[in-house]
């Protein structure tokens, strides 16, 4: 009934990452590098995909503070499923300062990206706060019949834009793998958590897509219904899937000096199965490829640079640091593992010089597993993970 300690996760980093895909591990380390931006995104500048008309987000500081969408109004349910019921002892109502109690003894952090399963990018990547939901589930006395917890949060006090996800409870109750717990979070980047990302409350569920981290959280429902009830499965959505590895571009010049090398750059996201290695290929823009191989599996890639972590995280953290320890690091704020799963790794390459032409620039990932990038799962809404073809010229 414990949550997952820092100690206690320290103490399975290793096993933990290991199930996850195997990462390397960081003895010593190598030394630290600056990416080619900021590892950590502030809040203000993660992409946004909010629900609701008008977003509520958006909404008038007093309409905010009546709704529950203010640290001082806000108050979270925590009941059993009036259709699907569990046995509990009792419903619970927890306010700002009951989460804030909580905190005090209970607060975790960690790393996590956020991607869409239909976007083929991050939306940002934070370090999240917050209490493990476990702990308010316990709060409820639950005594029988509960195999499922969904939860959403305010939309407009309109039933038809109610955003509903859900997981089983023994995700909620335990950390397979060495995983982070699903938390109620609060703050974002050592910051309280803004109304843009979902403040002042919401889900995170490290190892998923951002569906299941549902923004303004109202109401934790705790259920004996036995397969999944989310909002996204209306939508042809694989609700059960995790992040995958793929890799993005981050910098590739429009133009370049035949002859010359070319400096490229891009990030990974670090998906359950890891990372072992980033890859890159560049071919003739009016080249063709073999119809058999739609995964470009034959291409002749070239294996680009994996950085280490950087010396400054970046994001809204005071001077780029970590305000304490996030499980996964050490006391000296050191990942125990790179790249860390579930995170994001930075990359870079050197191309040789080309002669004068229209090229694409392509990067893909292979995971712990040994499956490059889009495989293992290369289906839509089950994570987007194509293959980028970037334009460019040389001249």
């Amino acid at each position: 009934m414990t949550p997952l300690s820092r100690r206690s996760f320290l103490r399975l980093g290793a096993a933990g990452a290991a199930a996850l895909g195997g990462c390397s591990a960081l003895p010593s380390g190598p030394p630290a590098e600056d990416p080619p931006e900021p590892y950590l995104t502030p809040q203000e500048k993660f992409r946004d995909v909010s629900r609701g008309r008008p977003l509520p987000h958006q909404l008038p500081p007093e309409k905010k503070a009546q709704v529950g969408l203010t640290a001082e109004s806000w108050k979270l349910n925590v009941v059993t499923d009036p259709e699907h019921p569990a046995e509990i002892g009792k419903p619970v109502s927890l306010d700002w300062d009951g989460l804030m109690r909580l905190a005090a003894k209970r607060s975790v952090s960690f790393l996590k990206i956020m991607t869409c399963n239909n976007i083929g990018g991050a939306l940002g990547m934070g370090l999240w706060e917050g209490v493990p939901l476990r702990d308010v589930v316990w709060l409820a006395e639950p005594k029988a019949d509960l195999r499922r917890v969904f939860y959403y949060g305010y939309h407009n006090d309109d039933p038809k834009q109610m955003f509903r996800s859900s997981l089983p409870v023994g995700r909620v109750l335990e950390d397979p793998f060495g995983l982070p717990p699903v938390i109620l979070c609060f703050k974002l980047n050592g910051r309280p958590l803004i109304s843009e990302r979902g403040g002042p409350v919401r889900i995170v569920v490290p190892e998923t897509y951002g569906f299941k981290s549902v923004k303004w959280l109202s109401h934790v429902v705790l259920s004996n219904i036995p397969h999944a009830n989310d909002t996204y499965a209306d939508g042809n959505n694989d609700v059960d899937s995790h992040l995958k590895t793929f890799a993005r571009t981050i910098s590739v010049p429009k133009e370049a000096k035949a002859g010359e090398p070319i400096r490229v750059t891009g990030y990974a996201q670090v998906g359950v199965s890891g990372l072992s290695a980033v890859e890159t290929w560049v071919s003739r823009a009016d080249g063709k490829w073999p119809e058999d191989d739609p995964y470009l599996a034959r291409a002749p890639w070239a294996e680009a640079r994996i950085l280490p972590p950087p010396s400054r995280w970046g994001g809204d953290l005071p001077d780029g640091r970590f305000p304490e320890t996030p499980l996964g690091f050490t006391y000296l704020h050191r990942p125990l593992r790179w790249p860390m799963p579930l995170t994001k790794a930075h990359w870079k390459a050197e191309l040789p010089g080309l002669p004068a032409g229209k090229y694409l620039f392509r990067s893909r990932t292979i995971d712990e597993n040994g499956a490059a990038q889009p495989m293992p799962r290369p289906f839509a809404k089950s994570g987007r993970a194509s293959i980028e073809a970037v334009p460019f010229a040389v001249v």
